[in-house]
C-alpha cells in the first residue's frame, strides 16, 4: 500500500485481519491434504506465560501436527473438546493411541457414542498402551 502512496493504520490492519481471517482459513481447510488415518494424542504440563497449563496434541503417523489445544484442566470435558475439534478439522481417523489416563478414554468414549447416534456409523477404534502416546514419528 506503501508503494502507491497510501497511508494505512494499525487500526485499519486490525479490522483487516478480522474480517478476512475466517475466510482466508476456510480456504486454506479446503486446500488441505488428507490425514493419516492413525493419530496419537497426546497432552503435557507446560508453562505459558508464567502459568502452567496443559497441551493437547495429535499427530498422524507421519509425525505432522493435526491439532492442539491448552487447557488450564486436564479432564474430560478438555479431551472431549480437543477430540472434537481435532476430528472436525482433520475428519474422522479409524484408530487413536492414547496414554493410560481415564479422562482422554473417558473424552474419545463420548466422541465415539456422538460419532454413533449422528448416523456416520463409524467409531473411532481406541488403543491404549503407556509406550504409544509419545507424539513423535516412528
Amino acid at each position: 500500500m506503501a508503494e502507491r502512496g497510501v497511508e494505512v493504520g494499525h487500526a485499519t490492519l486490525n479490522r483487516w485481519v478480522v474480517k478476512f481471517s475466517p475466510t482466508i482459513a476456510a480456504n486454506a481447510h479446503g486446500k488441505k491434504k488428507p490425514t493419516a488415518i492413525s493419530w496419537r494424542m497426546d497432552e503435557t504440563f507446560i508453562k505459558v506465560r508464567g502459568k502452567w497449563t496443559y497441551l493437547y496434541r495429535a499427530v498422524d503417523r507421519d509425525g505432522q501436527t493435526l491439532d492442539f489445544m491448552l487447557s488450564e484442566r486436564r479432564n474430560t470435558a478438555a479431551a472431549r473438546k480437543f477430540f472434537k475439534r481435532a476430528v472436525g478439522t482433520n475428519g474422522v481417523p479409524e484408530r487413536i493411541a492414547i496414554d493410560k489416563g481415564g479422562a482422554n478414554l473417558a473424552g474419545l468414549q463420548s466422541l465415539n457414542v456422538i460419532l454413533k447416534f449422528t448416523g456416520t456409523g463409524r467409531i473411532i477404534k481406541i488403543v491404549q498402551s503407556k509406550y504409544l502416546n509419545h507424539c513423535t514419528a516412528g
